[in-house]
């Protein structure tokens, strides 16, 4: 069963204090192109839910849906902001880092990177960054169905290695062809407390 079957896109915001409060929340991270919002659309079970722009960059809200009674998936824009003017580039990293250092009830971050491109600087320093402020965050190596089977074991030491942690504790998932996302979206699921019982009912 989809414990996420009824989620729906419920605002954009530009800031963090434009947010009410919620009961849990879980945001998605990852450089632009990364495959965030695919990955939403695959742990809900519903394409075109989150907008995935073929252009790196077109995400510059802060995406909220709503997935349980007062319960949020949030999408967040992808750091690194390609195609974005060098004039914009501090007000969406205040809004980023504004968002995850201010919700109390936010239960995990997910972290994407990419599996097959390899992880970069950026994504190095987001990691020491979501440390530093103690941070819970999951690390998701997405489009792993790019990479050969004779490179995999490669990948995971490498990708791993670099931003310090066990192969073992990296979800390793293709969201556009869905190995590994039966797992992830449980397990968001499970963060979130969404049950049989308390699925909610869309007004």
């Amino acid at each position: 069963m989809n414990r996420f079957s009824e989620a729906r896109f419920i605002k954009s915001v530009y800031r963090a204090e434009e947010l009410e409060e919620t009961v849990a929340e879980v945001a998605f991270i990852g450089r632009s192109n990364v495959g965030k919002s695919t990955t939403i659309n695959k742990v809900c079970g519903k394409n075109g839910l989150a907008h995935a722009s073929k252009t790196p960059g077109r995400t510059r809200t802060i995406n909220v849906f709503l997935v349980g009674k007062n319960k949020w998936l949030v999408d967040l824009p992808g750091y690194g902001f390609a195609a974005v003017p060098k004039s914009e580039m501090g007000k969406l990293d205040a809004m980023f880092k504004g968002y995850l250092l201010s919700r109390p009830t936010l239960k995990k971050v997910i972290l994407i990177v990419d599996a097959y491109a390899g992880a970069t600087r950026l994504d190095e320093e987001m990691v020491m960054w979501l440390d530093k402020n103690n941070l819970p965050f999951i690390i998701v190596a997405n489009k792993c169905d790019r990479v050969g089977s004779n490179k995999l074991q490669k990948v995971y030491k490498e990708l791993s290695a670099r931003l310090g942690r066990l192969p073992e504790d990296i979800r390793w998932v293709s969201a556009d062809k869905g190995s590994g996302m039966s797992d992830l979206s449980n397990e968001i699921a499970d963060l979130l407390e969404l049950t049989k019982e308390n699925r909610f009912r869309v007004q």
